[in-house]
């Protein structure tokens, strides 16, 4: 019973906050990031069990996409930097039974960060997205019962958007990836017809 209630704590605190409610204040610091690329891709995406809702590769990548643009087009740095994402798996609640079976909502991406400049990822292996719905879209009764799949799934990208840029702070700060300036083009070119 102790492992149950720690392991519903544990998702209560991951889905605890909306991954949209910081966006009226100002963005975080993140250096000289400014995000030229957003693509998202759903290749091989597997739908969760019985219990998920459907929904299409499109209404997939759009919804992502457009919740990453809404998070970092805010940002407009020096430096150009791409994201490749692609959509692994995802659960969108169907009603469950309230108190017993309250299923929630996931969304399971895969991220990688290109640096325009230096024409390379900055994570060689991509880095792997898991978020939840937000507690506030229907703690006891789910959001199955309160929510269309389409409202499931902005608030799961907005989740992933959020967690993305969390991933950013932190590669940033330990990492140093939007601080340096970019080489200039004309430099690089000359660098190289020396080394030959």
């Amino acid at each position: 019973m102790f492992r149950m209630i720690s392991a519903l704590m544990c998702i209560a605190f991951l889905s605890a906050c909306n991954g949209a409610s910081d966006l009226g204040d100002a963005p975080v610091g993140l250096g000289d990031f400014n995000l030229v690329h957003n693509i998202a891709v759903a290749p091989k995406v597997d739908r969760g069990p019985v219990i998920s809702r459907a929904a299409s590769k499109t209404v997939l990548t759009k919804a992502l996409t457009d919740a990453v643009a809404e998070r970092f087009d805010r940002y407009d740095g020096a430096r150009d930097y791409h994201f490749g994402m692609s959509i692994e798996a995802y659960v969108l609640a169907q009603p469950g039974v309230p108190l017993l079976f309250a299923p929630k909502s996931i969304l399971i991406v895969n991220l990688t960060v290109w640096d325009d400049a230096k024409n390379k990822k900055l994570n060689k292996e991509p880095f792997q997205i898991t978020v939840f719905e937000s507690f506030d879209q229907g703690p006891v009764i789910g959001s199955g019962y309160t929510q269309t799949a389409e409202e499931q799934l902005k608030n799961l990208s907005q989740n992933a958007a959020k967690s993305i840029e969390n991933y950013l702070v932190k590669q940033n700060k330990s990492q140093g990836w939007f601080n340096g300036t970019p080489e200039p083009v004309e430099t690089a070119a000359v660098a190289e017809e020396i080394a030959e």
